[in-house]
């Protein structure tokens, strides 16, 4: 059976259950920048063929989904046009959709005509950094009745960094989150379908990135909606280690994944899957 918006019933079932924990357990996406400039330099793929070969990997080591981005957004990011960006993602995309066909792909995109065209693809879901303040994008995941993550981020990436103010960070971000969700469903877009993330270091000091952590799951006014983290090799981790290089902070980024375990986190999105995965093996017997 195929659902009107063209997606058959067993795989929106498995797009749903990949949003919800596994086992106790988030499920792992696995980050894949087909650009020149994002903050860790191990996650660049120069190539849709070397993007494809290491999404593949990712796969065959225990990730759920592959997230692909043809744009940086670190801090003082650059923006790409949207051509770009549609020329680096849609082909790796295509891809790995002949490759493996049950494979889950989210597109890591602020931008509409980006998202729909990657959706078109065959992209499950939009990971949307700018947490759908895009009109136009509402309107892509309601056409599409796509799977949606919908981040935090305070101001701009060239700017987000520079002296992020917030009363309550904690409420604020919730209120903001829970308002745009609330604009899909009010139209009829499902809540299963939909993930959060309060978007660690977008617009927040270290402060708030940890009373963010803290917060968890309750992030979510409504638990039926999906938490996603993304902190792999972070500033954070820089912060609470003291290790000031991204490829130096995997050992930290791994303890916060054991804290995201234990705080009922749906999805985690990292560089490492491997390690990752190792992590949540040694972990199940202990649960």
């Amino acid at each position: 059976m195929v659902t009107d918006s063209g997606v058959s019933q067993p795989r929106r079932k498995r797009i749903i259950e990949g949003l919800k924990q596994n086992q106790g357990f988030p499920h792992i996406m696995g980050i894949i920048n087909v650009t020149s400039d994002s903050f860790f330099e191990g996650s660049r793929a120069l190539s849709p063929e070397d993007a494809v070969k290491r999404a593949l990997a990712m796969w065959a080591s225990g990730a759920t989904w592959v997230d692909i981005g043809g744009e940086s957004t670190r801090p003082g990011a650059e923006p790409v046009d949207d051509a770009t960006e549609i020329q680096r993602v849609v082909p790796v995309i295509e891809a790995l959709k002949s490759a493996n066909p049950e494979g889950l792909i989210s597109v890591d995109t602020r931008h509409a005509s980006v998202a729909h065209e990657a959706l078109k693809a065959g992209a499950d879901m939009v990971n949307d950094v700018s947490g759908l303040r895009d009109k136009a994008m509402i309107d892509t995941v309601l056409e599409w009745k796509a799977a949606i993550c919908i981040m935090h981020m305070q101001g701009e990436p060239g700017t987000m960094q520079t002296k992020p103010h917030y009363v309550n960070c904690v409420e604020e971000v919730s209120t903001y989150l829970t308002n745009q969700c609330n604009l899909l469903t009010a139209q009829g877009h499902p809540k299963e379908l939909i993930c959060i993330d309060p978007g660690i270091g977008f617009g927040k000091d270290h402060g708030h990135n940890i009373a963010l952590l803290q917060a968890g799951k309750t992030i979510a006014e409504d638990p039926s909606v999906s938490v996603l983290w993304g902190v792999s090799r972070k500033r954070i981790v820089g912060h609470l280690t003291g290790h000031d290089h991204a490829d130096e902070r995997l050992a930290g980024t791994l303890g916060l994944a054991a804290v995201a375990a234990s705080h009922g986190i749906d999805i985690l999105r990292v560089h490492d899957v491997q390690e990752h995965v190792d992590l949540f093996s040694t972990m199940k017997p202990f649960d």
